[in-house]
């Protein structure tokens, strides 16, 4: 697929502009890492590198950079996205390197290349969500498949004014896979997020618990795919 130039407001696309998308991962004591603090990093990270930085134009330039699909709070992921621009068309590995050298514990660049696709096509996410409870993993799963069963999964979601409304998030659950461990139940999942709706995965997983009062000890997510429409991964 065409190389796409990224289309952020208010910023002056200038031949001398390179577009980079690294993806990274985002584990252990890093999932701790606000968003505003992860920001400061990667700034921090990149002019470390000594990176041919691009900024942004007008009265005030800063180190343009941009998330696509942001990361709550506690969880961890494989595919966490960072775009930004450089004003030299470096090799991308050499880019890659660099910038891993400057990583945090717990963060690690795993590629960088031309971005493929648009931010706005990003349709779904996919998630591995692991429960330890009062309940065993086994009585856990047979819980679960009864709540996949069901034709409505009603929750009260807050909207912008801060009031909240009945959602039916029954559609928009996908579960790919099960598997009960010793302590732990382990779901695999697919859920809308990028576009109009966004469903969290802890909103699923508190959305169950919640219908058959079970009480967590431990809830564990990670994030293992972004995905556009057709299943297809976000590069």
């Amino acid at each position: 697929m065409a190389e796409k130039r990224l289309q952020p407001k208010n910023v002056d696309l200038r031949p001398d502009r390179y577009d980079k998308r690294v993806v990274y991962e985002k584990c252990g004591r890093a999932k701790y890492i606000s968003h505003l603090d992860l920001m400061r990093a990667m700034q921090r990270a990149i002019k470390r590198a000594k990176l041919p930085i691009w900024y942004t134009q007008g009265f005030n330039p800063h180190i343009y950079i941009m998330f696509p699909l942001t990361l709550s709070l506690g969880f961890e992921s494989r595919v966490e996205v960072m775009d930004f621009a450089l004003l030299e068309d470096l090799p991308d590995e050499e880019v890659l390197k660099a910038l891993d050298a400057q990583m945090p514990e717990g963060m690690r660049i795993v590629s960088c290349s031309a971005p493929v696709h648009s931010h706005t096509e990003i349709t779904h996410a996919e998630y591995v969500i692991r429960i330890s409870a009062d309940k065993t993993p086994a009585e856990m799963a047979e819980k679960f498949k009864d709540f996949m069963s069901r034709e409505v999964i009603e929750i009260q979601k807050r909207t912008k004014k801060g009031t909240y409304k009945p959602v039916d998030i029954r559609p928009s659950l996908e579960l790919l896979d099960m598997y009960t461990e010793e302590k732990y139940l382990e779901l695999k999942m697919r859920l809308p997020a990028g576009g109009s709706f966004n469903l969290n995965a802890n909103v699923a997983a508190e959305a169950f618990l919640d219908m058959y009062g079970i009480k967590a000890e431990e809830i564990c997510i990670e994030r293992t795919k972004i995905l556009v429409e057709n299943g297809e991964v976000f590069y």
